[in-house]
């Protein structure tokens, strides 16, 4: 037996997977896996590295930090998947971006124009105002605004034991206009974390950790498709090299002096469910 007869000796014992889509997308992966090994004439050694490499990132992964969505986000997969599924631009409604590896479901609700700062590092306040509304143009009144961010420390709540549980956490409803508004604090560019397996690949590669300044939203409203995007700041040194490939330009905006210190307008424009 050869190297292509062993391929195909392990792709047709998946012939017989009952699922069609389970079945076409473990044939496709060892196609391309053991495509990838021939290409590259892999070693054992270097097989092991591989398979160790793995096996620390599985370890390092608990309720509190996801090393494998790092990993996928740092190879840039977050972000493929993301263009597969939503497409790559052009469209009448926000564009998405990666969801990272901080989210927390069941953020604290807050009132309009309320401050998510609970506690932690001092930084410049800022105001970030905007609407929700669909593509066809109509305010959607209640729609969800679940924002996350870091601290002024470059640190999230779940990261930094000097934070309070929630810090910089949010979710708002859009009024009967769809506006929003919410208080936080100027986000700032920041590393992932790189003291784990991730880290080390990064700088075996020559590359470095940092992401541009951004809040996070995911915004969502009855008969709507959900939204995962970004609010990244004009002013971050990191928008063309951002570590997990996530700056879209359309997601990119001015932090400019309002009335109360910085103020940002970021309207969400939602797609209408079919």
């Amino acid at each position: 037996m050869d190297e292509a007869e062993l391929t195909g000796e392990v792709t047709g014992r998946l012939a017989g997977t009952p699922d069609p889509r389970l079945r076409e997308v473990m044939t496709a992966l060892v196609r391309h896996l053991h495509g990838f090994a021939t290409e590259v004439r892999l070693t054992e050694a270097e097989w092991l590295a591989g398979i160790e490499f793995l096996t620390a990132v599985g370890h390092l992964t608990d309720e509190r930090r996801q090393e494998f969505i790092l990993l996928s986000d740092t190879l840039g997969l977050s972000s493929l998947v993301d263009m597969i599924t939503h497409g790559a631009g052009g469209s009448e409604v926000t564009e998405s971006t990666v969801l990272g590896p901080f989210y927390r479901p069941g953020a604290p609700w807050r009132v309009d124009g309320e401050s998510i700062v609970l506690g932690g590092p001092a930084g410049e306040p800022l105001l970030v105002r905007g609407q929700v509304r669909s593509s066809s143009g109509v305010p959607l009144a209640g729609a969800v605004v679940d924002v996350w961010q870091t601290a002024p420390n470059g640190m999230y709540d779940t990261q930094d034991p000097e934070q309070p549980a929630g810090n910089l956490r949010g979710r708002f409803r859009a009024g009967p206009d769809g506006g929003y508004r919410l208080r936080t604090v100027r986000p700032v560019d920041y590393p992932v974390p790189d003291d784990g397996p991730v880290g080390a690949l990064l700088a075996a590669t020559g590359r470095h950790p940092w992401r541009a300044a951004h809040i996070h939203a995911i915004v969502s409203a009855p008969g709507h498709a959900s939204l995962t995007t970004h609010i990244f700041d004009s002013a971050s040194q990191y928008l063309d090299s951002d570590t997990v490939f996530g700056v879209k330009p359309s997601l990119v905006r001015d932090f400019a002096a309002g009335p109360d210190g910085l103020e940002v307008v970021q309207d969400f424009v939602l797609r209408a469910l079919p």
